[in-house]
């Protein structure tokens, strides 16, 4: 192109990934940092050649309808990409990117951390500590699991999927999977594999969440499949809220039927069932999975090197559509 293409990104990203948006684009972008509605979106990318959008931008069927015939490219900031319709947007001849193996140890932290924090009941010390409400050490007092020794299943054994079990093996715990095809002797490490997600269940002390959200996966944790699971397990759910069904998880804590659940992710958040909130043996986190300085950074400068490469004619690295 003869001139710098023009870009609209839509939320307000780290300051070196901005800047070098600034340098390399006629870019516009997002300082409020308010997340644009449908109509917001569309006026942003007016004039565009590209969007750099995130996860919390809706770019259905109707969005890309109506998005200008000028815009040829759409990167995202983030792995997952349920937010947008490629399908549509293959139709129309638009290009999406999205953001792959750059949060994998970031996200597995706080998959780490969830399912610790559920187990030792972390949140619940927390508030008593800040409530003032601590009369000091007992015996039987804030009893939690243990984790070592028991059995950690990963639905989605995936990058993420597999650092969190490498962290889980240092702890002596021991991996089960389930995965839409059975990974290969190195990536396996000894993991013991289930075709069956659901036969999967029964086998965790700790059920931890790590699929993409599709139609196939999208309320998978529900009361029947609850029910599989081990009296007492605990969950953690790092993958997308869908895949959970709320009320049904919400009861399951309520009843024991599950001990308890360490959550990052929730349907509609930020405005997360208000179940949630009320239950003492929940550990939950506003979707902190790749919020670190380094990781963020590295998504942006992924998104960008998609758009690049788009422009400069090459096939991006992370294409998806």
């Amino acid at each position: 192109m003869s001139q710098k293409p023009e870009i609209f990104v839509t939320r307000k990203l780290p300051k070196a990934v901005e800047e070098r948006a600034a340098r390399d684009y006629r870019a516009h972008l997002n300082g409020p940092d308010d997340p644009p509605d449908r109509d917001a979106l569309l006026k942003g990318a007016e004039g565009c050649d590209g969007l750099l959008v995130t996860t919390t931008d809706r770019v259905d069927n109707s969005v890309i309808e109506a998005l200008p015939d000028r815009v040829k490219v759409i990167a995202t900031f983030s792995v997952g990409f349920e937010h947008i319709d490629v399908a549509a947007a293959k139709d129309r001849g638009i290009v999406v990117t999205n953001t792959p193996d750059v949060l994998t140890d970031a996200t597995a932290d706080i998959a780490l951390l969830l399912m610790l924090g559920a187990a030792r009941r972390a949140s619940e010390g927390e508030r008593m500590i800040r409530a003032h409400a601590w009369d000091g050490w007992a015996p039987t007092r804030m009893l939690g699991t243990d984790l070592g020794g028991k059995v950690l299943a990963i639905v989605g054994m995936g990058r993420i999927g597999r650092a969190l079990a490498k962290r889980a093996r240092a702890m002596g715990m021991t991996i089960h999977y389930s995965n839409r095809s059975r990974l290969s002797p190195d990536l396996e490490e000894g993991a013991v594999y289930h075709a069956d997600p659901e036969e999967l269940l029964a086998h965790g002390d700790v059920v931890s969440l790590h699929c993409p959200l599709t139609p196939q996966t999208r309320h998978f944790i529900d009361t029947r499949r609850i029910g599989l699971m081990k009296q007492g397990a605990i969950l953690v759910n790092t993958a997308r809220g869908g895949v959970v069904k709320d009320d049904d998880l919400i009861a399951a804590l309520k009843s024991g039927r599950l001990g308890s659940a360490g959550l990052d992710v929730f349907e509609g958040e930020p405005n997360l069932h208000k179940g949630y909130a009320a239950l003492e043996n929940t550990f939950l986190l506003p979707h902190l999975g790749s919020a670190t300085l380094e990781t963020r950074e590295a998504m942006g400068f992924k998104a960008l090197d998609n758009l690049d490469a788009f422009f400069a004619g090459k096939a991006p690295p992370d294409r998806i559509a």
